[in-house]
């Protein structure tokens, strides 16, 4: 107990450090580690892991509201209500209570979002995707107004995982790397207003994934710094609909990633910088 205790509050500076050096670099959005609390989940462990800390959850909160940071968490991909056994179903609630319990200790709910994918298609695509909704109803509600579905490489395309969206009145997250892995002949820019939609009720700004491929071979990896000319077109399209919308860059070099894309969208005739992380088209 005493090494999960050191390891959580040495997670939980760090994650304090990480947030002060994106105010220094004008960086408005994070993602933050779930794996902050080490075994939280676990169930042989399952331990408090909130009461020892609430200090420091409180302070990592009051330095997202001071600084009107935009956070999310992205559960790993176990997370998802798609499979036909139960205890991936309780497995994937425990773990959304976990990230949910996160935000609630740093009073962040009201701009905290937990992003997770539909999930497996188990042979079936129709039957994955109403056992997705059927169980779903089982998440709490205070739960799932917190959650984001995003569309992913090999299973559930932009279109379906929209749909499910709609249906269920969650927010959409755009991967457009995923997209282009992934994509069925489908033209983005027929779904693109229809997925800033999703977002109405939220009060939130709409939120996007952008990495780009390591290799040809190795499509769907990321690679480490993002590819201007690979995410050129989508830019592009996105400026047509003069909607604003935060990126989340997930290249290996992570910030480096984002403050060299954006020198680089900054260059292009036309646009503006308006911070060190944030360009205007």
């Amino acid at each position: 107990m005493e090494k999960l205790k050191s390891i959580t509050a040495q997670n939980l500076f760090h994650t304090k450090r990480i947030l002060y050096y994106n105010i220094a670099h004008e960086i408005d959005l994070y993602r933050f580690s779930s794996s902050l609390v080490p075994l939280a989940t676990h169930p042989e462990v399952m331990w408090d892991f909130i009461t020892p800390f609430k200090n420091k959850w409180e302070e990592i909160g009051n330095i997202v509201e001071h600084f009107k940071l935009r956070v999310s968490f992205h559960p790993n991909q176990f997370t998802l209500f798609t499979s036909q056994r139960e205890e991936v179903t309780m497995n994937a609630l425990k773990s959304m209570d976990y990230h949910f319990t996160m935000l609630k200790a740093m009073n962040a709910l009201d701009k905290g979002l937990i992003n997770i994918h539909i999930g497996g298609a188990y042979g079936d695509k129709n039957k994955s995707l109403n056992r997705f909704h059927e169980k779903l109803k089982i998440l709490p509600k205070e739960i799932k107004k917190r959650m984001t579905l995003e569309n992913d490489d090999k299973t559930y395309d932009v279109q379906e995982t929209l749909i499910a969206c709609e249906k269920e009145n969650i927010p959409m997250v755009l991967d457009y790397h995923h997209y282009m892995a992934n994509k069925e002949e489908d033209d983005l820019s027929l779904y693109l207003h229809r997925i800033f939609k999703t977002w109405d009720n939220f009060n939130i700004v709409p939120k996007v994934h952008i990495s780009s491929p390591k290799s040809e071979q190795a499509y769907r990896a990321h690679a480490d710094f993002v590819s201007l000319d690979f995410i050129l077109p989508f830019l592009k399209m996105a400026k047509e609909l003069n909607q604003d919308f935060d990126i989340m860059i997930e290249a290996k070099q992570k910030n480096l990633a984002m403050q060299r894309l954006v020198e680089e969208i900054a260059a292009i005739r036309g646009v503006k910088r308006i911070s060190s992380a944030s360009v205007e088209w």
